[in-house]
């Protein structure tokens, strides 16, 4: 655990508000040799808004694909890559606001008169997929259009198709206005929650206990037509994930993940310490119980290829409530639990599967995976302490696969995911929720000026 941490990757622009976590493997993983794929050359474009290293990793995904040609379009210059990855590239195109659609449809007009047709436009940025499906449209690109991609990003256009389609979700209302909220409170009464509309995992969301809140947090966002809220009824239960592959509407494969602490409450309590779970195959019984469920809303929602996130809830009578799904890789490290889980390398599996639709059939789970975040308390705006880690090196070092550790000095995160994280693998379950819990009883990271 004493392996010196990585500089924290910067933020990409005050329009993105966060990228995804910063993640690597130790283990070289197997790349997608056995995953069968079409002799045809196919040329994709893949937005990029700026070059940080998850997004690189990403972009290596599509450049070392067989029988794939791929331009990237960015904010950035091509200069900013690495020269390997350069020459991989067949070409780039520099944008001004690689979150418009109509930047990105333009840049894709613009490179099929350079490179030819293009046969696909992708990208892994959760705020990026309306975009992504405008620039479609725009230059009559296949994929998911961004009416689709509205339903799988508005909250609650999302949740109107899945009620209609008999999916069970919270009770929830869009609030304009202070009077959608009040009377979104007399009827489902408190708690409720209030979340963006288009929000990024659980930032921006609040649970309001009381009526002295909900006035506050009113007074505070100032619900608007042009900047709605989500109310929703407050569920309890745990809470789960579950990642689905889909080829043409059809899904293919499933994996799951709980949080042991739920993410609204990690943010509600600084003092503690956010993990994720992959169990093995034989610990997912409620995972196959919740899978027509969660196929139904897929099939609602109108998924075509790719792959999804998807958040839920597991009551204590063993009833689903379905939170939210996502049409793009995962955040929180699950992208790189799940190619640890199967040794495999999960972003080239998906890069694979949206250019070429095609997945592997015969992928094992071997493991049980875990990711522990390191979170800081106290007042301050960098790391000024970081003790524990000797013993958490103690009681779950031999486990321990990956690691970003917090240093003294570092900026202070600002969501749940905290100022380092540490990658997990056993052989059992229990063993990673053990390690997990040595982790992160025993690393305690401090703020201070």
């Amino acid at each position: 655990m004493s392996t010196p941490a990585a500089k924290p990757a910067k933020t990409t622009s005050a329009a993105t508000k966060s990228t995804a976590a910063k993640s690597t493997t130790a283990k070289k993983l197997a790349p997608v040799v056995d995953a069968p794929v079409a002799a045809e050359v196919k040329t994709v474009a893949v937005v990029a808004p700026f070059f940080q290293d998850n997004t690189i990793r990403y972009l290596r995904a599509f450049a070392n694909l067989a029988n794939c040609r791929t331009v990237v379009i960015s904010q950035d210059p091509m200069a900013k890559l690495p020269g390997d990855l350069q020459a991989k590239l067949a070409g780039h195109w520099q944008v001004r606001n690689s979150l418009a659609g109509g930047d990105l449809g333009a840049a894709c007009i613009a490179l099929q008169k350079r490179h030819g047709p293009l046969d696909g436009l992708h990208g892994f940025l959760e705020q990026l997929q309306v975009p992504l499906g405008e620039a479609r449209d725009i230059a009559q690109l296949p994929g998911m259009n961004a009416k689709t991609a509205v339903q799988f990003r508005d909250k609650s256009v999302m949740k109107d198709v899945l009620r209609a389609a008999g999916v069970p979700v919270a009770r929830h209302a869009l609030i304009e206005n202070d009077g959608d909220a009040w009377d979104f409170a007399n009827v489902v009464g408190f708690p409720l929650i209030l979340k963006p509309v288009d929000g990024l995992g659980s930032r921006g969301t609040q649970r309001i206990d009381s009526e002295s809140q909900l006035a506050a947090a009113l007074k505070q966002q100032r619900p608007s037509i042009d900047r709605p809220l989500q109310a929703e009824e407050f569920v309890t239960g745990a809470e789960r994930t579950f990642e689905t592959v889909s080829v043409r509407g059809q899904p293919l494969w499933d994996s799951g993940t709980w949080y042991m602490n739920r993410p609204l409450e990690v943010l509600e309590n600084p003092w503690m310490q956010y993990c994720v779970v992959l169990p093995k195959e034989e610990d997912r019984q409620e995972f196959s119980q919740f899978r027509p469920t969660n196929h139904a809303a897929l099939q609602a929602l109108g998924m075509g290829t790719g792959l999804t996130h998807m958040e839920w809830f597991l009551r204590k009578d063993g009833s689903h409530v379905v939170s939210e799904v996502g049409a793009r890789p995962p955040g929180v490290h699950i992208m790189p639990m799940n190619g640890l889980a199967l040794e495999r390398d999960f972003v080239s599996l998906w890069a694979n599967l949206v250019v070429h639709e095609t997945w592997p059939g015969d992928l094992q789970r071997n493991w049980a995976v875990g990711a522990a975040f390191f979170r800081g308390t106290g007042k301050g705006r960098r790391v000024a302490e970081v003790k524990g880690l000797d013993i958490a090196q103690q009681l779950a070092g031999s486990l321990v696969v990956d690691r970003k550790l917090p240093v003294v000095g570092q900026l202070r995160a600002d969501g749940y995911e905290g100022e380092g994280w540490a990658l997990v693998r056993a052989p059992r379950t229990e063993q990673v929720v053990e390690a997990l819990k040595a982790l992160v009883t025993n690393v305690q990271v401090r703020y201070g000026q």
